[in-house]
């Protein structure tokens, strides 16, 4: 019987050849690009050959990037040619690309990449998002066989005088038969590579597009179809013998001669600064491709770039960049590592030498077709989508970014974009540089100014509306706490309003948390304990209304800023508590963090089960009578231990003391008891396990120890039926952090129960 060996793909060599298939789909695309760009730019259409091939072999070995690609710009084209009018000389000029070289090698040494932190996530995608609609746009006239415009043009307005609109119009009235039938063949093919499973195949659709475009086209062509396409709307790489081009025609030097003169350093500052911006920019929207997620850093690429563009100077190339339209088909044609631009760029400096001829049969629709599918995954409405869903602040910068870079050119689009999103910093700044709380204290109501992180100028206007706001007799504390920087006059301000505002209109201010560098001290004018007199003030019906204020706080996490160390002091010679809480020893269950409250505001009882007997009731006793406290609560909780192990021990007919060998655990459980056997809507599993019940009986329990309070405490009985105290009822849930108080024991004041 034979046997089969599966052998395993490593998949360093799977990568390797996805690597080299995409250099090709680069090479495909990149080769009338750089030719496009060149001749937008008004230099030789070799300048932008050599540039990518330098930007594919030199820069990408050096890039830190894996699948960002570099070569010649569009973005660049308007600028090179005002930069080639302005020096009147080629030689000239390629000194300046030299020098641009040199200087970002110096900005990338001097980290100047740092710069790329300072691009919003929302204008980045809108980079992107741009491209994509940009390069739809703009290939669609391409694909119909419409070349008035040069491949690789993003921007609005066109050299042949049309704009990005117009173009499509005349396009659809211009078009070629035979481009638009090898444009829509690779469109189709591209499509169905994508819809199934010939998209997870080594070999990648794109490929497949342009093989089958050239093909057709020659087929159109040997056949003598009248739909035969063009050689103006094919390929068109410069041929060594044609024309009277020489090899010694396709390199220029530049003039060392002229390095004293400002212009070229001018023209070479100038090159540096927006290539090095747009790179930056670039590299950031790649990595945003990249399906692995890995950084880039923006200095080395700096750095890489600049050693590529001096070697483009140097041998007439035109300044390079890090193009995002060449590293999205890298990307989306399955590159994954520096090889594929590596690789691309060797296929370019081999389509010079070597096939120039065959490379001119390549139909520029069947190219566009490629760009077209690579424009939608950029722009995919799904980002759109994705955006709106983000909030307005993150998808208006975005979405004009798209429209501006449409409408203009990248770099003039991107600092649109930019501006936008700083402008928006700007409104969010003026509105959350402070945020007014209002809160309630047991000495009365405090309106808090709590500053965020940065409080500048900007805050100024809506500080003053917050002043103006309050009301004679009110009580403002003016919290810094949060604040690392405060601007000079924010805090002029404040020293106009505590000193002179505030006196003359009666109000109380108090400050706290300004850091030493600033001419405030911390001053504290309102109260924030429990005093003799706040507690004197203070009804039953009010405490009650605190404590569920300082739960619903404490559910959703707003708990109030307290100074304790302040409260410790303001305590420590004497105390006055406004209520007595009974509750069960439960880790869970402190009451203080339950109601949200400071220290000195109540007495805590705990005992297991919340059992008011002996020393508790004492407890209790005291906290009224002599102490003053005008509310006792019982609060018992869900889950209760104590509660669970007395239905367990009554389920099976156990005792206690038997069952544990504690002599002292009656005392608890003798008490619960009563509550289970007066629990009788539940039939089965009367046990611990049955967790509704176990509540249940902690409810009646709660409401048996009120009973117990009332008929064993003449005094206490005596102030609730006064209405000097209020004995209430209340159920903690320990998985939600709510307290609920017991509907039938809301207020044992005045005979109620």
């Amino acid at each position: 019987m034979a046997t089969t060996t599966l052998t395993a793909v490593n998949p360093a060599n799977r990568s390797l050849g996805r690597d080299l298939i995409a250099g090709v789909v680069v090479f495909l695309v990149a080769l009338p690009l750089c030719l496009g760009i060149a001749h937008a730019s008004g230099a030789p259409l070799i300048s932008g050959l050599i540039s990518g091939i330098i930007g594919g072999i030199l820069v990408g070995t050096l890039s830190g990037s894996n699948v960002s690609v570099a070569g010649p710009a569009a973005g660049l084209a308007a600028i090179v040619m005002t930069q080639i009018n302005t020096l009147n000389s080629l030689p000239a000029f390629f000194l300046a690309v030299t020098l641009a070289g040199g200087l970002q090698i110096v900005f990338g040494l001097l980290k100047g990449g740092v710069l790329a932190n300072f691009f919003p996530t929302n204008v980045i995608k809108g980079l992107l998002a741009a491209i994509g609609v940009l390069l739809i746009l703009k290939q669609v006239p391409h694909l119909v066989g419409y070349d008035a415009d040069y491949e690789g043009d993003m921007s609005f307005e066109q050299e042949d005088g049309k704009n990005t609109f117009t173009a499509i119009s005349s396009a659809l009235k211009a078009f070629l038969p035979g481009a638009v039938l090898v444009g829509f063949v690779s469109l189709l093919i591209l499509i169905a590579w994508d819809a199934t499973g010939l998209k997870k195949s080594l070999f990648p659709g794109p490929l497949a597009a342009v093989l089958t475009g050239t093909l057709l086209s020659e087929a159109l062509h040997r056949t003598g179809a009248a739909w035969a396409i063009e050689a103006s709307h094919l390929v068109s790489v410069p041929v060594v013998g044609q024309g009277g081009m020489g090899w010694g025609d396709l390199l220029k030097f530049p003039d060392f001669s002229l390095i004293s003169k400002p212009a070229v350093w001018i023209a070479g500052a100038t090159l540096a600064i927006v290539a090095s911006l747009e790179t930056l920019l670039n590299l950031e929207a790649t990595d945003k491709l990249d399906p692995e997620r890995r950084v880039s850093p923006p200095n080395r690429e700096l750095f890489a770039q600049g050693l590529g563009n001096m070697a483009a100077g140097l041998v007439g190339g035109l300044p390079m960049t890090s193009v995002i339209v060449r590293s999205s088909v890298n990307v989306n044609a399955g590159g994954r590592t520096r090889v594929s631009a590596v690789f691309h760029g060797i296929l370019l400096l081999g389509s010079v030498i070597l096939l120039p001829g065959v490379l001119n049969r390549i139909p520029l629709s069947c190219l566009a077709a490629v760009l077209v599918v690579t424009g939608w995954k950029l722009a995919n409405p799904k980002l759109f989508r994705s955006m709106w869903q983000d909030g307005i602040q993150q998808f208006l910068p975005f979405f004009i970014t798209v429209l501006a870079i449409v409408l203009t050119d990248l770099l003039t689009g991107t600092l649109i974009g930019l501006a936008v999103s700083i402008a928006f910093i700007l409104k969010s700044n003026l509105l959350r540089g402070f945020r007014l709380l209002e809160e309630t204290h047991v000495g009365g109501m405090i309106h808090r100014i709590e500053f965020s992180n940065q409080a500048t100028f900007l805050n100024r206007a809506q500080l003053a509306e917050t002043f103006a706001r309050f009301k004679n007799g009110d009580q403002v504390l003016i919290d810094a706490r949060l604040a690392d920087y405060v601007d000079s006059d924010i805090i002029s301000m404040i020293r106009e309003f505590t000193q002179e505002i505030a006196p003359a209109r009666g109000l109380k201010v108090s400050l706290i948390g300004f850091k030493e560098r600033y001419p405030l001290e911390d001053m504290i004018q309102y109260v924030d304990v429990s005093t003799r007199e706040v507690q004197s003030n203070l009804t039953p019906e009010r405490i009650l209304t605190l404590l569920k204020q300082g739960n619903e706080r404490f559910v959703n996490g707003r708990r109030l800023h307290r100074d304790l160390i302040r409260q410790v002091d303001a305590t420590a010679s004497g105390q006055h508590p406004m209520a007595a809480i009974l509750s069960c020893i439960d880790s869970r269950a402190p009451a203080e963090l339950l109601f949200d409250l400071g220290i000195g505001d109540i007495f805590s009882v705990r005992v297991a089960g919340n059992v008011a007997r002996g020393k508790a009731m004492g407890s209790l006793e005291f906290a009224c009578r002599v102490a003053g406290s005008k509310l006792i609560v019982v609060l018992g909780h869900t889950r209760c231990g104590a509660v669970k192990a007395t239905c367990d021990f009554i389920d099976k007919g156990l005792d206690p003391v038997a069952a544990t060998g504690l002599t002292n655990l009656p005392s608890i459980t003798e008490p619960i008891s009563e509550a289970v056997l007066a629990e009788t809507t539940t039939k089965d599993n009367r046990s611990a396990a049955n967790l509704e019940f176990v509540d249940r009986v902690t409810a009646i329990h709660v409401r048996n120890t009120i009973r117990w309070i009332q008929n064993h405490s003449p005094a206490l009985a005596a102030m609730s039926l006064s209405g000097e105290i209020a004995i209430v009822g209340a159920m903690y849930d320990v998985s939600t952090g709510r307290v609920q108080f017991l509907d039938g024991v809301g207020f044992a004041a005045k005979g109620k129960s």
